[in-house]
């Protein structure tokens, strides 16, 4: 699976431009964080937004970890496994961001029990995904069969998700076609 995300990292433009303005006001609006958590950290391009002492971050993909190493200096970068738990201790992080990555996870239900698990209690998990809705299949059709999306999330199903893991809802959303939650742990 890593060579597979590496393959498609290596599709992407070294400078593929600003990430999206809406997802950028979301990650810079949330709250400083002592000891954050970037999972699918990507290119960093987003991580560079979020307000920590201390950023680590982790993807499945070596070639995403070298490009978030020139944006992220200071910041630790760990590459991990796809469907694996995450090398941290419990209770790590007050902050989780997990920017368009959940719909590329194939095992949401570990995902999500492994960042409960490094969360501290009352520590938060910030999330956008691409907001999904029957009405845009039958506008757009399906998305493109190479597309790397796994999974695909109304605002209803994050909603049942999130609770079903234990998570506390403080904020669920839609914008220009993407949900954005706020959780806590």
């Amino acid at each position: 699976m890593a060579r597979y995300d590496d393959e498609l990292w290596e599709l992407v433009p070294e400078d593929p431009g600003p990430p999206p303005a809406h997802i950028v006001e979301f990650v810079e609006g949330l709250a400083p964080a002592e000891r954050a958590l970037d999972l699918g950290v990507g290119d960093g391009r987003l991580a560079s937004a979020l307000r920590a002492a201390r950023l680590t971050g982790v993807d499945v993909s070596q070639v995403a970890l070298d490009r978030a190493r020139t944006r992220l200096g200071d910041a630790e970068l760990v590459l991990v496994e796809p469907d694996e738990p995450l090398p941290f201790s419990d209770n790590t992080f007050d902050l989780v961001a997990c920017i368009e990555t959940l719909e590329h996870i194939r095992d949401v239900q570990l995902a999500l029990s492994e960042i409960r698990r490094v969360l501290r209690p009352g520590g938060r998990l910030a999330l956008t995904t691409p907001a999904s809705a029957r009405w845009r299949v039958l506008l757009r059709g399906v998305e493109h069969p190479f597309s790397p999306h796994l999974r695909s999330f109304t605002r209803r199903s994050l909603r049942s998700t999130l609770e079903t893991m234990g998570f506390q809802i403080i904020e669920l959303y839609t914008r220009q076609a993407t949900l954005f939650a706020l959780a806590l742990r």
